[in-house]
């Protein structure tokens, strides 16, 4: 017999950042999250989080409490690991959005199961590799100070940072970018993340200007508002340099809309925004059908999450970028256990499950 569900735990943590984090759409100085603790009869614990973020997926730590403890999870409750899907599909169908209290809830099943199986969970979902490298991400500021937030970065041995910007005119965008480019040298990548800041003809034309002096960016992601699809497509289709989408895509839905539309050359998989790890797959495999590469990225998450999304990241041979650094910014660390940082290279653990079975709260 399978082992069952028996109990559902959460606790809150918060920790203060080492940097504010300043992007177009908000400013972070203490990380909020809640860990989840899905346990069965037969001892074993899974586990899962969820960041809130209200200007991006609309969850709360207050929502996402309710949502675990009074709404999605008494449903899990009493069900056998034998029928994973059922489990799953209760998660997904118990509310409508909600996204992030799902993923929580669903990285923990996952964890359970690859723990039964004996494997880490990288493994358990593909296995391409067991090691993988992440940008790090360069904090909206002065031309000075992202200047030295880069170089740094690049100190610490990084090799891709990912600039924020879309906060302000595109033409101070432009000279920032210049500025960092001329800054760290050719040899350094470049991504861009205006998260929904500019308009579609700002973005085409600040895009467009950056190609022509040659700062070679890597790609820019979500320049327009989340919700305008045609903008987009018109970015897309008008730009030379890569389009990611990330607020944009929440759902498969999503994703089939954005792709038919031709509305990006790249998707940003996040689990708070897709409900956690098997939605994420299925946005994977509908993406890589339509010759559509993908990056793994988190919302300011601690290493339980992160380590769920680098095990995905990990996983899939289709997925060819990954922005976790979320975890890196912390002052400490609110649990143990999950993957490890070397530089830029992330290290997947090789125990079964997700690796954070040693999780404790500091």
């Amino acid at each position: 017999m399978q082992p069952i569900i028996k109990q559902i735990d959460i606790q809150s943590a918060a920790v203060p950042l080492k940097r504010p984090f300043k992007t177009a759409l908000r400013t972070v100085t203490t990380a909020q999250t809640l860990i989840v603790k899905v346990v069965t009869d037969d001892g074993r614990i899974g586990y899962g989080e969820a960041a809130p973020t209200p200007v991006i997926t609309g969850d709360t730590l207050a929502s996402i409490q309710d949502a675990v403890k009074n709404v999605i999870g008494p449903k899990i409750i009493g069900k056998s690991l034998a029928n994973p899907d059922d489990i799953k599909a209760t998660i997904d169908q118990s509310m409508v959005h909600n996204s992030s209290p799902k993923a929580a809830l669903n990285i923990a099943v996952n964890d359970l199961l690859a723990q039964l199986y004996g494997v880490p969970l990288y493994q358990l979902l593909g296995g391409h590799r067991d090691r993988i490298q992440t940008d790090y991400t360069v904090s909206v500021g002065t031309i000075a100070d992202m200047i030295d937030q880069a170089n740094d970065l690049i100190s610490k041995g990084f090799d891709t940072l990912k600039i924020k910007v879309g906060d302000d005119s595109e033409e101070n965008d432009l000279q920032k970018i210049v500025a960092i480019r001329k800054a760290v040298g050719p040899a350094i990548h470049l991504r861009l993340d205006a998260n929904q800041g500019w308009h579609p003809k700002q973005a085409v034309a600040v895009i467009n200007r950056m190609a022509d002096l040659g700062l070679n960016i890597q790609l820019v992601e979500q320049p327009v508002l989340a919700a305008d699809f045609e903008g987009m497509a018109h970015v897309t289709a008008n730009t030379s340099t890569m389009i990611m989408a990330d607020e944009s895509i929440f759902s498969v839905e999503d994703a089939a809309r954005i792709i038919a539309m031709h509305g990006c050359d790249i998707i940003n998989l996040k689990l708070m925004k897709a409900g956690g790890i098997d939605n994420a797959l299925k946005i994977n495999t509908l993406a890589e059908a339509a010759g559509i590469s993908c990056m793994v990225g988190s919302m300011i998450e601690s290493s339980v999450s992160v380590t769920a999304a680098a095990h995905l990241a990990a996983a899939k041979r289709n997925i060819q970028y990954v922005d976790l650094d979320a975890s890196m910014m912390f002052t400490s660390n609110p649990v143990s256990g999950g993957i490890g940082y070397l530089q830029n290279e992330i290290t997947l653990p090789n125990v079964p499950g997700l690796g954070s079975s040693n999780v404790k709260l500091s």
